[in-house]
Parts: structure tokens; sequence; C-alpha cells
């Protein structure tokens, strides 16, 4: 067992490693080139610009215009507006964090010529910056050739300047926008991506904890020799000076290979330990217990007293005695504690038949009195006698089951006895079918859930209707009688028929939902849990309850 449990973990080390290691190589593959595309985008994107930009400075008539005209001039102003259309259409096609502006330092003229994307304050540090670095001989050197950052209230900005006689145009984007792209490729869970120029610093804003970590603290060498803590990728931009560096740190990575020793080493210390515990185990307790077992077999078998002195657990010398008198107590006393179960199971149900409130009785009682003073005498002779044969049947049923047919009739009472005390507050349907009337039901089972509908459902607001209906169906263990039970009224509440579906005891310190619970746990005794009961909501409003019983209750118990 050991040496396949080793050989095991060994080949799943082995695979692990060259699965995760063929992952991260083509996971860094994939980022170098993303990022080798993002390049030579950014390269065609700033000599196209530079270019377009040189080309108006020495050939486009409307420099010419304004250069030779006053500032205050038709001409001049209808020249700005045209430069100004035109760049803007071509900050259109390359994005709107590019920003235009051009100077003619003969006029000390300066402004935007496309929309700007930055702060206004931050556009007056750039113009002062841009003066400036017009008033420098080797602005052509330093600016023409090379995109470079410069720094502009703690921001860094890319800049490149083309000058042409004492004309220049200048375009500017800043180094968090041009990095933005790839900063939406997921890097590993530390990793980063900036612009870092000459001396290796970044020149963009850190973006979280870990960037700005990462930024001032030099990588630590991973746990594992071969298992690389970080993978740097760095890019030079052509025709400027600075560049991508992209960090790449998949710590999941290293998380999974040192998971993987710690679950090797682990399974093998448990697995050393385990055949030590079952070896001990099996010599003195396993065995022992064997020989035990086998001689009790034989001693309800065959009756035998066996010796137990050869044992080495002086314990089970002891039991062998106790054993011998057990089975005695267990014969002589079976019997006598299965009657006094069902005994104890018949004074339970005694006590839920008797559990009912006078409430209704008392409710009656008023009714008839107020019909009496309004001299409703054939109303009062209806009410008595449902009344009478109501209670009539509750005080004489004794029996654990009642015919179905009669606990239907019971509650047509019920019913006609609400009738008279709510009129014209509710309707109710009975269907049965001719096959059912002489099932036997636990009784009161259908006045409960009917009682439950008038109590919560009925109101004085609309008329409600109750519906009751009874049929049979026959499933794989035995014939069951399905009876169905819904009015259109507010419906049970989502708490109710949480703790009803997961069988959770509904809360009966105020006095409710008695019934309910009283009902579920007769049908629990009697019919042994063979019984189901399910409560839900009709889509088009009011409650509903389906019971399934079993037809021969009488024979299960």
């Amino acid at each position: 067992m050991l040496f396949i449990l080793f050989t095991a973990l060994i080949l799943d080390f082995i695979i692990s490693y060259a699965s995760i290691s063929i992952v991260k190589q083509q996971s860094t593959r994939n980022l170098k080139d993303t990022a080798d595309l993002y390049i030579n985008r950014i390269n065609h994107d700033f000599a196209y610009i530079n270019h377009y930009m040189g080309w108006t400075l020495a050939n486009d008539e409307i420099m010419k215009t304004m250069d030779t005209n006053s500032m205050h001039s038709t001409a001049f102003l209808k020249s700005n507006t045209q430069l100004h259309q035109r760049y803007t259409e071509l900050q259109k096609n390359y994005g709107q964090e590019y920003n235009f502006f051009f100077y003619l330092k003969s006029k000390d003229f300066f402004l935007n010529c496309a929309p700007l994307s930055i702060q206004y304050p931050d556009y007056l540090e750039l113009k002062k910056q841009i003066i400036s670095y017009t008033e420098d001989k080797n602005v052509y050197e330093k600016f023409y050739s090379d995109w470079t950052p410069v720094l502009v209230k703690g921001k860094y900005y890319i800049i490149n300047i083309v000058p042409y006689n004492d004309s220049y145009l200048i375009c500017l984007i800043s180094a968090d926008e041009l990095i933005r792209p790839l900063r939406g490729i997921n890097l590993g869970e530390n990793g980063s991506a900036s612009l870092v120029n000459v001396n290796r610093e970044s020149i963009t804003t850190p973006i979280g904890v870990s960037e700005k970590q990462l930024q001032t603290i030099p990588a630590k060498p991973a746990i594992l020799s071969f298992v690389q803590s970080q993978t740097t990728v760095s890019r030079q931009f052509s025709n400027a000076s600075f560049r991508v560096q992209m960090v790449i740190r998949f710590g999941t990575f290293e998380k999974i290979m040192i998971a993987q020793l710690l679950i090797i080493l682990l399974a093998f210390i448990i697995a050393l330990t385990l055949c030590a515990v079952m070896l001990y185990f099996n010599k003195r307790v396993l065995r022992p217990i064997q020989v035990f077992s086998d001689n009790l077999t034989q001693l309800q078998e065959d009756n035998e007293d066996l010796d137990f002195t050869s044992s080495k657990i002086i314990e089970l010398e002891q039991a062998n005695l106790q054993v011998q008198h057990l089975i005695e107590q267990i014969r002589t006393f079976k019997i006598d504690i299965y009657e006094r179960e069902l005994e104890k199971q018949r004074i339970q149900l005694d006590y839920m038949k008797l559990q009912i409130k006078p409430h209704f009785f008392l409710n009656c009682l008023t009714n008839i009195y107020s019909m009496a003073q309004m001299q409703m005498y054939a109303e009062i002779e209806q009410m008595t006698l449902s009344t009478s044969r109501y209670f009539r049947y509750i005080f004489q049923n004794g029996q654990d089951f009642v015919r179905l047919k009669d606990e239907i009739e019971h509650v047509r009472i019920y019913l006609d006895i609400q009738q008279h005390r709510y009129p014209h507050a509710f309707t109710y349907q009975i269907e049965e079918q001719l096959d059912t009337q002489q099932i036997g039901i636990p009784p009161l089972v259908l006045q409960t859930f009917i009682e439950n509908a008038v109590k919560y459902a009925v109101s004085r607001v609309t008329e409600v209707s109750i519906r009751l209906t009874v049929s049979r169906t026959a499933e794989k263990e035995a014939d069951m009688a399905v009876i169905h039970i819904t009015d259109t009224g507010p419906g049970f509440s989502p708490q109710i028929l949480e703790q009803l579906a997961s069988g959770q005891p509904l809360d009966q310190s105020d006095g409710t939902h008695i019934g309910i619970m009283n009902t579920l746990q007769r049908l629990e005794l009697l019919y042994r849990r063979k019984a189901r009961a399910r409560f839900y909501n009709l889509a088009e409003g009011g409650a509903g309850v389906l019971l399934y019983l079993p037809i021969h209750p009488a024979e299960s118990l």
C-alpha cells in the first residue's frame, strides 16, 4: 500500500509540475506577443503623427497664411479654424487621449488645435514648459526625433515637438493613457504594466498597493528554485526615450507547487502513521474482539458456556458474564418494552385529539344569542342543529380512524356553521370519488386544514372560494388517498412555507399553528412516516395543501 501510494503521489507531482510549466510558458508567450502587437501599433501611430505634423508645417498653406497674417485678421482666424478641424479629425482616428497644440513664436500665439483631454491647470503648466523648450536651440534633436516623457505637476506626459522656423506643432498624451490598454491584460495577482524611462524609473501612476510595492520592493526569490517568482517583459519603443515593462507574477503557480509538496508529505506521513496504528490495533484490539465476537455467535446459536481466559483483554473476560446476564434480561423484558411503547403512543394520540380549545363553541353560542335578539328563529334552529352535530362528532369519536365519508360530512357541517357566522364571505365546493368513501383516515384531519383556510383566508372584503377534492392513486408501494384543499385567500407567508418545507416546527407560543403541528404529528405516528403533506401557494393567489395517505393504515400499525 505504501509503495502504491508513494508512486501515485510522485507521478501526480511530476504531471502537475509539467502542466503548470507548460501553462506558464504559454501564458508568458501570449503576453509577450500581445505587448509586441501593442508596441508596433504605437510605433506606427507615433511615426504617422510625427510625419503628419512635419508635413503640415512645411507644406500646408494654412500655416503659411497664419504666419504671414495678423492674429486678428479674417485669413488668420479662418486658417486657425481649418487647422482645428483637421487635427480634430486626426484625433478621432487615433483617440481622444491625444492632444495637439501649435505655437507661433513670432506672434507669441499658443493654442490647442484639437479638443483637450487634460485639465486646464495642467494645460497652463504645459504651455509654460513647451514655450521654454522652444527656446532651446537643440529642440529639434531632443524632441522631434524622440517622443519624450515630461513631468507636469507630478504626472508624466509623452510629448513630441515638431519645429519649422518659428512655428511648432506639438502632440501630447498622458503616460497613464498610453499604458492603459496593457493594464487591462491579466498579468497575475501581483503583476503590473508600466512605462519606464532611460533610468528605469516608472513614469506611470501605480494602480493599487500591490503595484506600488512592486516598484519599491525588489522581487524576492521563489521558495522553489524551479518555480520563478516573476517574469519581466521589456520592450523598447522606436523613436522614443522610454519603454514598456510588464511584470508577470502568477503567484497561483507557486501556491500550487507548494500545496503539491505539502500534500505529498502529509499523505506520506499519514500513510506511515496509519500503517503503524493499524498493525498495533489489529494485534491488540481487533484479534481479541474477533475472538470475542465468534464466541458470542456460538453462544447465541448453541447456548454453550465458552471460556474467554485465552483473551489478552481482561475486560472481554469480564464482559462474558455480563453478556450472558444481559441476554436473559433482553428476552425477559423485550415484550414488556414493546407493549409499553404501544401504550405510550396510544396516550399521545388521545392527548392530541383532546387538544381543542373551546373558542369555536363559545363563538357558536354568541352567534345563536345574536340571532335570538334579531328573532331569526329559522336560522337559530339550523345553527343549533349544525352545532350539536359538529360537537357530537368531536366528543363521541374515540377511534384512531374514521370513514372518509363521515369526515367529509363533518367538514360540510363545519362550513355551514361558518357560513351562518359569516354570510356571503365565502363559498365552498367538495368533490369526492365514490371509491373513496370507505377509506379510513384519522379524525379531524380535514377539519384542521379547512378551519385554517377559514381562519386565514376568509374576510369581509372579498368573497373567498374554498375547495376540497378527494381521489385515490396507485403508487409503487401502496394505494394512496389524495386529499387536495385550496382557497383563494392571501396564502402562506414565505417564512411559514420555508419552515414547513424543511420540516421545522412552527412557533406555537402565541397559541397559533397548534392544529397544523398536531395533525402532522398524528399522521407521523399513525402512518409510520408513510404519509406525505405538501404546502404551497397558488400562482393566481391563495394557499394549497396536498395530502397523500395510505389507504390501509390500520394494517400497518
